[in-house]
């Protein structure tokens, strides 16, 4: 593969990238760290890609890797409430959506944004992660079970409702 061939992959997949570390990593800053640690590394073992039809998924899979030394890394130095506690807007998917799946764990949470928001196939995820195809969809069925609670329960606290004798205004 050629520069000019690396570079226009790269661009094509620089949306997934960010998105897929932002839910890793939930710090604008760490995130475009990542990204650029990402494509650094993927140029430099350009050699090692077999198959240039597999170049997205390779990517990831070096992407996941280096948002894992990341987190690491900030968990000798951040707690991971503070990491918790940061997180920026992605205009593709709603605030309350966002929200939800910023509160699954995240063994869950990287498999739903890899297939629901990134569009990877099941055989993808599990080639990436490196884990068994049923555990990839043993989490998305947990995932969508735990996104379909919070969506659900955040419907019914609805303004005026009365809870007991408690009235949310």
């Amino acid at each position: 593969m050629d520069k000019k061939t690396f570079t226009e992959k790269v661009l094509e997949s620089e949306q997934t990238l960010y998105r897929i570390s932002m839910s890793m990593l939930k710090n604008q800053a760490d995130c475009e760290d990542a990204v650029q640690d990402t494509i650094l590394t993927a140029y430099s073992k350009l050699s090692s890609l077999r198959n240039e039809e597999y170049f997205k998924t390779w990517l990831v899979r070096i992407l996941i890797n280096t948002c894992n030394k990341f987190l690491k890394k900030k968990s000798r130095f951040v707690s991971d409430e503070a990491l918790e506690n940061q997180s920026v807007p992605d205009s593709s998917v709603t605030t309350e959506i966002r929200l939800a799946i910023e509160g699954l764990k995240p063994k869950i949470r990287i498999v739903v944004v890899m297939r629901y928001i990134e569009g990877f196939s099941v055989k993808e995820i599990k080639d990436i992660l490196k884990i068994p195809e049923g555990t990839v969809k043993s989490r998305l069925a947990e995932g969508r079970k735990q996104l379909g609670l919070e969506l659900s329960e955040k419907k019914r606290k609805v303004p005026g409702e009365t809870l007991g004798k408690l009235e949310i205004l």
